[in-house]
């Protein structure tokens, strides 16, 4: 088990452990997306509709909605800018837990997205845009996470990139099957990419049923499981640092 954990955040990465990061992720981030759609209204991880959303309203002159737009757009650039820091600092000090630190800091913001969800009943103006940022947030996190790791191969935050690709891997098995010419297809990619496409969709649902149900303490399995992935590479690296306090 802990050798497995190792493989899907540790430093070492393989094409196996990215693979089963990813859709752990694409699992995580599709209940993210739908039970934060039903909590604040919004999907957060469609940074594209946030920046149109910031140009429609800058015409209309809500100047307000303008405003939260640019904010929330921030906040996940924030994230990601979080993420390429945490990842760096740790491949400087030549951290087992590089990567593993991004998905600790994501499991514990998804318990406090869970109890500022909880709040929205109470002071909505408050805790709405609160909310709404630290979603965000955590897109930008785990976006730019799985992009640096994976050298920009999976995405997990959003399946526009991974339909267009798997439309485009579908065409050229299509194309050789019809035309009968040499066409790279590429099965071990198309897998993946609908692996994702999968993990993304089953989480929404798991997500979406569990909110609308049980509230917030939905996101509760869902910062466990980030947090196993991420414990074995952190507690590689402190019991090194005991072995070198002690020594």
């Amino acid at each position: 088990m802990r050798r497995t954990l190792r493989q899907i955040s540790g430093r070492r990465r393989t094409e196996t452990g990215d693979a089963r990061l990813g859709l752990s992720l694409a699992f995580v981030a599709g209940a993210i997306n739908a039970g934060g759609f039903l909590a604040v209204g919004v999907y957060t991880s469609h940074m594209s509709g946030m920046v149109a959303s910031f140009a429609d309203f800058s015409i209309l002159n809500h100047w307000g909605a303008a405003f939260l737009a640019a904010t929330y757009v921030l906040c996940f650039f924030l994230g990601a800018v979080t993420s390429s820091l945490l990842v760096n600092a740790a491949r400087q000090r030549r951290l087992h837990s590089e990567f593993a630190l991004t998905l600790g800091l994501e499991a514990l913001l998804l318990l406090v997205f869970g109890f500022l969800a909880a709040g929205l009943v109470g002071n909505v103006a408050l805790s709405l845009p609160l909310t709404i940022g630290l979603l965000c947030y955590l897109m930008g996190l785990q976006n730019s996470l799985m992009t640096k790791l994976s050298h920009a191969e999976i995405r997990t935050t959003h399946m526009t990139g991974v339909i267009t690709d798997l439309g485009i891997e579908a065409g050229r098995y299509l194309f050789g099957r019809l035309a009968g010419a040499s066409v790279r297809f590429h099965p071990k990619k198309a897998r993946l990419l609908g692996g994702l496409l999968l993990a993304f969709t089953l989480g929404g649902l798991i997500g979406a049923f569990g909110f609308s149900h049980m509230g917030f303490v939905t996101v509760l399995p869902f910062s466990l499981l980030l947090g196993v992935i991420a414990m074995v590479p952190i507690l590689d690296d402190l019991s090194r640092q005991k072995r070198r306090t002690t020594s």
